[in-house]
């Protein structure tokens, strides 16, 4: 069978299916925003911030422009100066390193664990030295890393935990969600997030009354009053227009996320013993951003469903320390057994919450077909 021969391709992602989905809402906040005259660090962001901070169980939220300038000004604001060293792990969006080496820290690597997929605490006390100030722990795919262990051995060494929450919007451990475990956490807002705007944007939370006021100035240019830089800042700011669509995605996150863990579900009763898909534990509530199984006949898999018109994605195909960009210069990275080991096996099928019945079961039955002829 050819995708040519199938009607309609299921995409991996689609965010303008969200914006249809809200189109109303999104379009009347839109043109509140127009009509207004105020188009930077106006009343929507002011509103946004209020609620995200209460979303997520911070005392401050910061609307930045985007979610790599997020971790940047987080680590900032922690005291992270050039020259410091920064830990954090390979398997990520390039975002995290680039935002480390874009302050002149200096990135080093950790290695992650098999079930999370995130960072393995039991790799941090070997990599703490005079140096390290600062930990960023990455939520890959909306599975929350064991940050409480993590948050306790960064205290323990009085080391600041900034956590990357990039794809994380609404992942729970308990009754706590992440980003409300470190000293700071970043988001991204990028189009495809589970909390999406129409184009770039971030923010960074913290409960921290000192991090706040840093994160308050660092921003935009230093200011504590217009023109005037108390401290080196740089412009980073989220527009009154993303904000607007925040306001209105924000109410629908939790049923979102949850429709997310439904197709999610579906799809992990299709899978064959050899193939793992995501862990769903009540304790560690996945976001799922991404639905991410593991194979090692991950490259077959992938030929197959893209026959059935069923597009699915790397995440990513290459882990940070193997890039042109990285490899060979990062500390850490001649050590990452986990790591590497997982980037031959992974695969991301669709997720989004606008996917319909009959596109999760398309997906589903091409599961178990090719399950079936594999097993």
């Amino acid at each position: 069978m050819s995708s040519a021969n199938v009607e309609k391709q299921i995409a991996v992602a689609d965010p303008k299916a969200q914006y249809l989905s809200y189109r109303e809402e999104i379009d009347s906040a839109i043109a509140r925003v127009l009509n207004s005259g105020w188009y930077i660090l106006g009343k929507e962001v002011e509103e946004f911030e209020r609620r995200f901070a209460g979303f997520v169980g911070a005392e401050s939220c910061f609307g930045v422009a985007n979610g790599t300038d997020a971790i940047a000004l987080a680590l900032r604001a922690c005291g992270v100066f050039p020259g410091d060293e920064v830990i954090t792990v390979s398997h990520s969006a390039v975002a995290t390193v680039a935002a480390i080496e874009q302050i002149g820290a200096i990135p080093v690597f950790a290695d992650i664990e098999e079930e999370t997929m995130g960072l393995d605490p039991r790799t941090l006390p070997a990599l703490f030295n005079c140096r390290t100030k600062a930990v960023v722990a990455v939520h890959i795919y909306g599975q929350p890393a064991r940050i409480e262990e993590i948050a306790t051995l960064c205290e323990e060494s009085q080391i600041k935990l900034v956590e990357d929450c990039a794809q994380a919007h609404g992942a729970r451990i308990g009754s706590a969600m992440v980003g409300s475990f470190g000293d700071a956490a970043a988001f991204s807002f990028y189009p495809t997030k589970n909390l999406g705007a129409i184009g770039d944007g971030g923010a960074v939370v913290t409960s921290n009354s000192e991090i706040a006021e840093q994160l308050r100035l660092l921003r935009q240019y230093g200011w504590r009053e217009r023109y005037i830089s108390s401290v080196a800042g740089i412009n980073s700011r989220l527009d009154e227009l993303q904000a607007a669509v925040l306001n209105v995605k924000l109410p629908h996150l939790e049923a979102d996320n949850e429709r997310r863990r439904a197709v999610a579900e579906r799809y992990n009763r299709c899978l064959a013993p050899a193939v793992k898909g995501p862990k769903l534990s009540p304790e560690h509530r996945h976001a799922m951003h991404l639905y991410v199984l593991r194979t090692p006949r991950r490259d077959e898999l992938k030929r197959f469903l893209q026959e059935r018109g069923i597009q699915s994605a790397l995440h990513y195909p290459s882990p940070i320390h193997k890039q042109p960009a990285y490899e060979g210069r990062i500390k850490g990275g001649d050590n990452l057994p986990v790591t590497e080991k997982i980037y031959s096996e992974i695969l991301s099928l669709p997720m989004y919450p606008e996917l319909t019945a009959g596109d999760v079961q398309r997906v589903c039955d091409a599961l178990i077909s090719w399950c079936s002829l594999n097993d």
